[in-house]
């Protein structure tokens, strides 16, 4: 097979702009070196603490996180994303390596996850691209739409009375002295039924604005919290709208009276009760509410679909939400590259 050249290369790159790849655009309107002191606190020692400078250096921040950020929008494993970056030219461009370049391999790429989620960091990047959004003209605007998708991990097989003692915050008699057992058993995702049927995992509640489809605030819980219970953690007060939609399930006389307290209006569904169904008036403005509530199916669609899916390989909370909250910040940088394109000047 002949080698190569850079002329190749070079028509190669030419061709996949061509093609409109998305990474391209993403590397333009996202400012991923205003990342880089926040991630070099967490994935760098002081130099007073460095014992030498001998050995292999450390792979630079932000391709680090931008590595990250490729796992989470095509919902790659450690080494799935390790191979794509070797086989795929739009990888290598998007994270400026050469043919010749370092890639980082797998047990690195889950070490550096590690480090941002042992400092519980994704949050505070999240945050900071928020501001950003708001700096660019994207602020919240039209009001808040809440709700939640749950987030599938794989299944622990556990017994009834040891899923009991984990309830309890226990460890199950006979897992003290099999830490190998004990480390492949998530004893922080829950179980929780939807629909009929039973599903295993954690929870992403997110506050959508109306007016741009961005995810401004977001929580992480075991999949048996109530929707209703994550409102505190969502409701924000920078949306230059007054208006709340979510489906029944946040409706209660509590969360009416939070909201009224903040002189936020609610347009949450209502619910019939047994007994006293909902009337045609009821039907119909839930029916309204809808046109509006459905904005956030399609951040959860996003996510599931064009981002291939929500299924989290890890184990315990840390993890988790540090999966999700990427999962989030990528799908808020996707979804920047389609605002630019609809409205180059949103100010």
């Amino acid at each position: 097979m002949a080698q190569m050249s850079f002329f190749d290369l070079s028509d190669r790159y030419t061709s996949l702009d061509a093609k409109k790849d998305p990474l391209a655009e993403l590397e333009t309107v996202v400012p991923w070196e205003d990342f880089r002191p926040a991630l070099e606190q967490v994935w760098r020692k002081p130099e007073a603490e460095r014992k030498s400078r001998a050995g292999r250096k450390p792979m630079d921040a932000v391709l680090m996180f931008k590595t990250l950020v490729l796992a989470v929008l095509y919902n790659l494993s450690d080494d799935q994303i390790e191979y794509q970056i070797r086989d795929r030219l739009s990888f290598m461009r998007f994270l400026g390596l050469g043919l010749e370049g370092r890639v980082p391999d797998a047990k690195t790429v889950w070490l550096y996850r590690e480090a941002l989620a042992q400092a519980g960091m994704t949050e505070a990047l999240f945050r900071q691209f928020d501001g950003y959004l708001a700096r660019q003209g994207y602020i919240a605007r039209g009001g808040q739409i809440l709700d939640a998708s749950i987030v599938r991990v794989p299944v622990s097989r556990n017994s009834r009375d040891e899923n009991a003692a984990i309830k309890q915050g226990e460890v199950p008699e006979g897992w003290a002295d099999k830490p190998a057992k004990r480390s492949q058993k998530d004893t922080d995702a829950r179980w929780t039924k939807k629909h009929g049927k039973s599903h295993f995992g954690y929870k992403n509640h997110v506050n959508v604005d109306r007016r741009h489809k961005l995810i401004r605030r977001y929580h992480v819980s075991d999949a048996a919290l109530h929707d209703s219970q994550a409102v505190n953690h969502l409701l924000t007060r920078g949306n230059t709208g007054a208006g709340v939609w979510a489906d029944a399930a946040y409706r209660s006389e509590e969360i009416e009276g939070k909201l009224l307290a903040r002189g936020l209006k609610s347009h949450i569904h209502r619910k019939g009760r047994r007994g006293k169904p909902l009337g045609i008036q009821a039907k119909g403005s839930n029916r309204t509410k809808s046109t509006v509530r459905a904005r956030v199916e399609h951040v959860f669609g996003a996510q599931s679909n064009d981002m291939g899916g929500t299924l989290v390989r890890t184990i315990g909370m840390a993890r988790a939400r540090t999966k999700i909250g990427m999962k989030n910040l990528a799908y808020n940088m996707r979804r920047l590259v389609q605002l630019r394109r609809l409205n180059p000047n949103p100010a």
